[in-house]
């Protein structure tokens, strides 16, 4: 196996895909919250014994690019490589990306040996904190937006202490037993590899996964012409607009993608652990190259990330990051697309929660998607960061207080072009019962731009009872109040 052949290469791929859907799959069917077994707000992935991402399914990319630095947080933590137990982690500043993400890692040993690391990452209906969610538009510490767990081992005590300091306990139990299962099927797949093949030969079959991963990124970046690329966005923070700058550079068949300019960390919650920008980073740079290369940290080596510590994509503890991790996320990678002349789509997840002290409900929108220089974007579609699906209108009426009065496509929201960007979508709710609300949205005061002479996208609107809000809010709804979001298209390509 230390000279893999071209098809053992593709076995051994296929087998840890198989895997890391495998756990997908459970984790999907056995939550009990919507935003999990609906949403599939969930993430599951396959590490070797140092720690590297060796395959992850294509769930969500936001959780997936920083789950490695989870990952490294528990190595760091006595005993780690010998324990046996399930750790848990959510700390942003530990590996995690914001609060309600929870990453769960079950370390693999096949006779005594450590041979790597099931995980699964799922965002929570609520993690406690000030408002019902644990997504608030206004935090400005991260102690305001939930529980904070450093990586520490899941026991039973270790789970019931944690789901006694959130809302709707017995639902945070269900959902962290699935992501428990999940790990569990990954575990016993890569077990079953380590049998089959020794722990000594899977570890050279992984690092040929690895490197396979690097040989067709570098390639792909061997192709662009060599040079520098600058962009400029901003994002839409309740005291004004937050600048972010990038200088993206081809160097043969490497890539610095240097964000030095952007704003400095702020006092709201647009701030960006350096996890979470790498992680967007490395989602743009595969979607301007081969998707099809594997998803691990082979695919990662060609590309240097450099955010100083201080700015917005580098922020330092105690900052709040809930809309960091969701907002911020959207527009880096936006940075990285328009920099190599692509237009953009709706650049946000258009992050909606609602709750009360019986219940809790998250969701983000899709909307439109740029246009490609050959194709129409796509309408209506969660892309980027998110990649989650939609909640079923049947699905959200039957479990939460809430009457979808509409749910449709934005028609004509897209910008106009030679090939046109995606429309976004409209959805209004009415309150059935009093609840809090929480808003956070980017694109309500600029607009997804297009690209070679495109139009942009149309920017997205919040209303309640026909009254525009900021793009980020929060607030009570009585009974027969409608939210209605309005969320943006994508650019066009080329003159119209």
């Amino acid at each position: 196996m230390s000279d893999l052949d071209a098809i053992d290469l593709q076995v051994v791929t296929g087998a840890l895909r198989a895997a890391c859907d495998e756990m997908g799959a459970v984790l999907v069917r056995s939550a009990h919250s919507a935003n999990i077994k609906e949403r599939r707000d969930c993430s599951t992935a396959l590490f070797d014994a140092d720690g590297q991402m060796v395959m992850q399914a294509e769930h969500i990319p936001v959780h997936l690019g920083a789950m490695p630095d989870a990952v490294a947080a528990i190595l760091a933590e006595p005993g780690a490589r010998t324990a046996t137990a399930d750790w848990i982690v959510n700390d942003p500043y530990r590996g995690g990306t914001h609060l309600p993400d929870i990453t769960v890692v079950t370390p693999v040993h096949h006779e005594r040996v450590l041979v790597g690391f099931a995980a699964s990452r799922a965002h929570h209906a609520d993690v406690g904190g000030r408002v019902p969610g644990s997504m608030p538009a206004d935090s400005t510490t991260l102690a305001e937006e939930g529980v904070v767990i450093p990586p520490r081992v899941l026991d039973d005590a270790t789970l019931e202490e944690l789901v006694a300091q959130m809302r709707q306990p017995a639902q945070r139990r269900a959902d962290l037993r699935a992501q428990r299962a999940a790990n569990r099927a990954g575990a016993r797949r890569l077990g079953e590899l380590a049998a089959r093949l020794g722990p000594g030969q899977l570890r050279a079959a992984t690092d040929a996964v690895l490197d396979y991963a690097e040989r067709r990124t570098r390639a792909c970046l061997a192709e662009l012409p060599d040079g520098t690329r600058l962009a400029v966005d901003v994002l839409e923070a309740r005291e004004g607009d937050l600048e972010l700058r990038l200088a993206a550079t081809v160097d043969g068949d490497r890539l610095v993608l240097d964000f030095t300019g952007t704003a400095p960390q702020h006092g709201g919650n647009l701030n960006c652990p350096s996890s979470v920008t790498r992680s967007a980073a490395y989602f743009a740079v595969r979607v301007l190259t081969d998707p099809d290369v594997p998803p691990n940290a082979g695919a990662h080596r060609p590309i240097e990330v450099i955010a100083p510590e201080g700015c917005l994509l580098h922020a330092t503890p105690p900052h709040a990051v809930v809309g960091g991790n969701v907002e911020t996320s959207s527009r880096v990678a936006d940075l990285v697309m328009a920099a190599f002349g692509r237009a953009l789509g709706q650049g946000t997840m258009n992050n909606l929660t609602l709750g009360s002290d019986d219940f809790t409900y998250y969701e983000t929108l899709g909307g439109g998607q740029g246009a490609c220089p050959d194709a129409d974007g796509p309408s209506g579609v969660h892309v980027a960061m998110s990649n989650t699906l939609n909640t079923p209108v049947e699905a959200l009426e039957l479990e939460f207080p809430v009457r979808v009065v509409e749910y449709a496509i934005r028609r004509g929201s897209g910008g106009a072009g030679a090939t046109r960007g995606g429309d976004g979508v409209t959805r209004e709710l009415e309150a059935l019962t009093p609840m809090t609300y929480s808003l956070l949205t980017e694109r309500r005061r600029h607009a997804p731009p297009g690209a070679d002479g495109g139009a942009p996208g149309a920017r997205g609107r919040n209303l309640l009872d026909g009254v525009e809000l900021p793009p980020k809010a929060t607030g009570e709804l009585v009974p027969g109040q409608r939210l209605r979001l309005e969320t943006p298209g994508g650019g066009g390509h080329g003159q119209p």
